[in-house]
């Protein structure tokens, strides 16, 4: 083949006859250790309004993915067709390199490979090209893998043990196996205390289901324990994730551990308590446990006087893996202290930017009482007649002091008029300052709710520490197949661990000044499940806990901010976070031993509302799906010149705008704003360019107007005004499938078959006709 024809070949065609048979001469196993066209995230959702897209232009999806053994990734090749240069997709495979931790990338456009090592041997470069048949064999680009890796050969049987595979094509995310990975390196090379940092929402659960699989199946762990501090957790991680265990596994009760079983799961609260017949962890041998897995260790275990750590500190022999969402470093308390540095981190931000994680839109509300600040009246009493101390009252004092009836009323007119106008039976929570302070916020919600409340009392539910009939429905409200209840309130019990895949509302009428919190509860929110057409979710922020997504440490690296020396006196612990601040239902503020004071007769109004948006840098922003579409429409095409030409130059309407798609603009999405009568073209101008747009129906009227018919003959001219009709109906897309033939007013003039070779002479003519219906619907004439 000479290169003037090499250079007419699609890129599959190049990976087909030049890259894929120079990997299988390399000694390749086709199947087995090659991997095509490989999707390793499906590209963030973009939100403007009630409207959301993936920006499918932001997939990342590798040509060729190169493995050792399965699960073991080694290499990536990135393939270009031969008009561009050898070397011009490396930049993109080192970017796939990066987040698979690869030392190897490789770029080719069939005449030979680029090559990226980065081990590269003394005097070697870092970046070569070589010939097509002298691509490296599996061997080398393992010992290049293992040296990047500091495995040693005593390190592989256990490396390379299989993950769990259930038949159903279920593989590891690309981030879960590395997570895996670097987990299972972590005690392959003897280290005993390991900490996994992994966003709520990404899955770490399975991930840790694998890392044990991993241990148990090599024998590295044979008995393993997983430690969790609430019962829900267990529950769903027994019946879910660590269902393939079977027989193996089981959970702590009647207190006792019972040797018969190799897979624990135990709540912290079940193996200890203040007393030293609580402590039944005691009743087995420290060396009973190879593995211990400590879920949610950002919390009471990282303390070091916790009673918690008394278990770790008992099992010290063993294997500590701590998993977290949010590590918690402060001057008490650190969880990186005790396991180290992560072994792997994936972050909130990187979930969403990968588009595994759904992104979020922030109602920010300001209610007057709590920015200007209110201040009685002298003399003036509270509900119950006492005197309320005369001092000025702001946002901080809200439910945890003062109470302001009509201000708990404000709030829940509010969430319900969002609720009614996007969807009444979204999956809600909303955060309140304290037992107290939910029960009343639920009666307000019933109030609120009217009829939807009265139709099902189970509506709305107080979800709280003390409260045994609403923890009987937590399990209802996080189970997607579940109606009700469809709103919570509560104060602590949900911020974290509650796997509430389908909440699309988090509601902040809390206080919130620990970043950890924040972020747990912002993890509430942060599931995609696309079966429920869940991708963004709205939080709705009374009380500025949002102004905490400013503060880098939000989404940045974890950091040890007190160590303290061996000489260092001991320190008290911070105050333990509890499933409620008043767990035994008092008013008391905080603890503090201020009363409440309840008013019912203070007014209270919205000041100011605003609504920001996750933008492409992770920073807030204020746009709306206009401008937002604008923008993308623009960076693809400067001027309306250069949209026109493109437009009238495409042979099917349809390339631009699935080019848009890719962008996050679906058209659809902005007809519902702009009007459903407008078609694409009209939409793109009025919104892009400022255009004043026409009706689909007065775009095909415009046409009808005019001799353009006359050249075709009668059964062409029925054909295409069909069409015209339909263009007024459904737009563009509508009249560029030939399936639109099928239907049936098209039925008397003839099959498919016969209109396109009948009435115009073949596909060639057929296509010729639409393209000049278009350029007639589309005519410069019609642009102001």
């Amino acid at each position: 083949m000479d290169q003037k024809e090499k250079k007419q070949l699609s890129e599959s065609d190049i990976c087909d006859l030049f890259i894929t048979p120079a990997i299988k001469h390399a000694g390749w196993e086709q199947h087995k250790q090659v991997r095509r066209e490989v999707t390793l995230t499906p590209g963030p959702v973009i939100v403007r309004g009630q409207m959301s897209a993936r920006n499918k232009k932001k997939k990342k999806f590798a040509d060729y993915i190169l493995s050792w053994k399965p699960g073991t990734r080694i290499a990536v090749i990135e393939a270009k067709d031969n008009n561009h240069t050898v070397s011009h997709g490396m930049q993109q495979a080192l970017g796939y390199a990066q987040i698979l931790g690869l030392p190897s990338a490789f770029s080719s456009n069939g005449d030979a490979f680029a090559s990226h090592n980065k081990v590269p041997k003394e005097g070697e470069d870092i970046e070569i090209e070589f010939p097509l048949q002298e691509f490296p064999g599996p061997v080398e680009l393992w010992e290049r893998y293992k040296e990047y890796h500091e495995i040693e050969d005593s390190h592989e049987d256990l490396i390379l043990q299989s993950y769990y595979l259930d038949g159903s094509g279920k593989e590891p995310r690309y981030y879960q196996l590395e997570a895996i990975n670097r987990t299972i390196e972590a005690v392959a090379k003897g280290q005993r205390r390991i900490l996994l940092v992994m966003a709520t929402g990404t899955g770490k659960t399975y991930t840790t289901f694998q890392i044990i699989w991993k241990l148990w199946k090599s024998k590295k762990a044979k008995r393993i324990l997983f430690l969790v501090d609430r019962n829900i957790l267990a529950d769903q991680t027994l019946v879910n994730d660590f269902k393939p265990f079977g027989p193996a596994m089981t959970k702590i009760k009647n207190r006792k551990i019972d040797p018969a079983y190799e897979i624990h799961l135990g709540l912290y609260q079940a193996l200890t308590g203040p007393d030293e017949e609580d402590k039944i962890f005691k009743n087995v041998s420290p060396d009973f446990f190879d593995l211990v897995i400590i879920d949610e260790c950002h919390r009471g275990s990282a303390a070091e006087d916790s009673s918690w750590r008394e278990i770790l500190d008992y099992f010290k022999n063993a294997i500590h893996l701590g998993l977290t969402a949010t590590p918690k470093e402060t001057k008490y308390v650190s969880s990186i202290t005790y396991f180290n540095d992560p072994v792997y981190t994936y972050s909130l931000k990187q979930g969403i930017e990968d588009g595994f994680l759904a992104p979020y839109k922030v109602i920010k509300i300001d209610i007057d009482r709590d920015i200007d600040g209110w201040r009685p009246t002298k003399g003036m009493v509270d509900d119950l007649g006492s005197e309320i101390l005369d001092r000025e009252y702001n946002q901080i004092d809200m439910d945890r002091i003062l109470v302001l009836n009509q201000r708990t009323k404000l709030v829940a007119n509010r969430v319900m008029q969002l609720l009614k106008a996007t969807d009444p039976f979204a999956k809600t929570i909303i955060f309140c300052e304290d037992i107290d302070h939910a029960e009343r916020m639920r009666q307000a919600i019933v109030n609120a709710a009217g009829k939807l409340a009265i139709e099902n009392p189970r509506y709305v539910m107080r979800i709280t520490g003390d409260s045994v009939e609403g923890k009987a429905e937590l399990d209802n409200f996080i189970d997607p197949e579940s109606k009700f209840p469809v709103i919570a309130t509560t104060s602590e019990l949900m911020t974290t661990g509650v796997d509430a895949k389908t909440c699309k509302l988090i509601v902040l009428d809390k206080t919130i000044k620990s970043m950890t919190i924040f972020k747990q509860i912002i993890g509430r929110g942060s599931r995609i499940d696309e079966d429920f057409n869940k991708y963004f979710f709205t939080i709705m922020d009374f009380k500025k806990a949002t102004e905490l997504f400013k503060d880098p440490e939000f989404d940045g690296e974890p950091v040890v901010i007190y160590k303290p020396d061996d000489g260092d006196p001991p320190t008290p612990p911070d105050p333990p976070e509890t499933d409620d601040d008043f767990p035994n239902g008092d008013n008391d503020d905080a603890g503090t031993g201020t009363r409440k004071i309840y008013i019912s007769g203070v007014s209270a109004k919205i000041k100011n509302e605003l609504i920001e948006y996750l933008g492409a840098d992770g920073a807030m922003v204020t746009e709306s799906y206009k401008d937002f579409t604008k923008k993308k429409v623009t960076e693809e095409y400067a001027s309306l010149d250069d949209f026109l030409i493109k437009w009238s130059n495409a042979d099917k309407k349809k390339i631009i705008i699935d080019l848009l798609e890719e962008h996050g603009v679906i058209l659809e999405n902005l007809a519902e704003l702009v009007g459903m009568e407008y078609g694409d073209f009209d939409l793109i101008c009025h919104v892009a360019y400022g255009q004043p747009p026409l009706t689909r129906k007065e775009r095909a009227n415009n046409v009808k107007k005019r001799n353009y018919f006359t050249k075709y003959g009668e059964q062409a001219r029925a054909v295409l005004l069909k069409l015209l009709e339909l263009y007024a109906d459904k737009g563009v897309k509508g009249i560029e499938n030939t399936k639109v033939l099928k239907l049936s007013q098209f039925s008397k003039i003839g099959t498919p078959v016969e209109i396109i070779n009948g009435v115009f002479g073949g596909k060639e003519g057929y296509d010729t006709a639409i393209k000049e219906l278009e350029n007639e619907l589309f005519n410069d004439k019609t642009i102001a």
